[in-house]
């Protein structure tokens, strides 16, 4: 009796102990992490775990956990497969990642660091980290041709071709090259979405772009600046259709057929204010945006989220709810929401 009393003693221990490893398991909420779909895992590097840390200053919280989703089962968006990956070397907000195409390393570029018991923003000492995800290890290369007047950067979003050029970075030969501003250029753009069509043409989209005067403005939906990577010349293209508002920080995936799709963002001078329409398609062979008709709406707008394209699925993940964040306080999501981007349907 006593082997079969102490046995019941332990499967009930065993069980009210299940949900706390579990939650152990899931990550905080946050915002302004980067992210990069890798085959079947979705994976998120640092972010911002602060509810207070609106201007960016020393209220952050910044971590440097990586997260990741595994996507090769099917799963439900209440109980999501996380798994926890090794830390980053240094936690990091508002960087850049990109997939290398030959052996799916992830480069992450630029960023913001907070110096510890100050209000001073570090822009890091390295412009790159590299993470090797078949062996879980991070490094830091020695890059050719960096020096002290390449400027840090944030609120960026760099493409990578299938020749491993991360723009203007060669990730092969890891060296640095500035590229000769043409008459055509646009000015500094912040906080856009870049997306990389199959044809060589990065498309930007959204964000502000810097006056004369070094004040801010929204960049126009309708005045799309394209960057051809075949001969590095710049051209605006005049977009039409559906009315949609102008907007920073957002998301934008690109489907099969070559169309993109932006998601959330807030107005670029008051992040409290949702952008509208919350999500649109952008016609990359007519310059046509039009707004899908979703069936119902189950996910919040949000902005410095994530969003990546698996399969016909779009999946999104952390970031603020703008309708629900004041000048005090930052309303985060750790939820995971995804939209079937055939029928314009949530999916559980």
């Amino acid at each position: 009796m006593n082997f079969f009393t102490n046995f019941q003693s332990f499967l009930l221990t065993i069980i009210l102990l299940l949900p706390f490893v579990y939650c152990q398991n899931i990550p905080n909420p946050r915002s302004q992490q980067t992210s990069s779909l890798i085959g079947n895992r979705f994976y998120f590097f640092s972010g911002d775990l602060s509810t207070t840390d609106y201007y960016n200053n020393s209220a952050a919280n910044i971590t440097n956990e990586v997260w990741y989703l595994d996507l090769s089962s099917s799963f439900n968006t209440a109980t999501p497969p996380w798994n926890k990956d090794i830390e980053m070397p240094i936690g990091y907000i508002l960087s850049a990642s990109c997939v290398s195409p030959i052996d799916n390393s992830v480069f992450l570029i630029g960023g913001l660091t907070f110096i510890p018991n100050t209000a001073k923003i570090n822009l890091g000492s390295s412009p790159v980290y590299v993470f090797n995800s078949t062996i879980s290890l991070w490094t830091t290369p020695n890059i050719i041709g960096f020096n002290s007047s390449f400027k840090m950067r944030n609120g960026i979003q760099p493409v990578i071709d299938n020749y491993e050029k991360i723009y203007t970075f060669d990730t092969t030969s890891m060296t640095w090259s500035t590229l000769a501003i043409s008459a055509n250029a646009p000015p500094s753009l912040s906080s856009y979405t870049a997306t990389l069509l199959p044809t060589g043409i990065i498309v930007y989209i959204g964000g502000t772009k810097t006056r004369s005067d070094n004040t801010e403005e929204p960049v126009s939906m309708y005045e799309i600046q394209t960057f051809n990577t075949k001969n590095y010349n710049w051209s605006t293209k005049v977009a039409g259709g559906d009315n949609i508002g102008t907007r920073a920080y957002h998301s934008a995936i690109l489907t099969q057929n070559g169309d993109i799709i932006i998601y959330g963002g807030a107005m670029w001078n008051d992040s409290t204010i949702p952008a509208t329409p919350y999500i649109a398609k952008l016609n990359t062979s007519s310059w046509m945006w039009s707004i899908p008709n979703l069936s119902q709406i189950n996910s919040p707008q949000l902005s410095y989220h994530s969003a990546a394209l698996y399969g016909d699925y779009m999946i999104i993940a952390f970031g603020q709810i703008p309708s629900k964040i004041s000048r005090s306080f930052i309303s985060l999501n750790n939820n995971l929401y995804i939209l079937d981007i055939k029928s314009y349907t949530w999916v559980t």
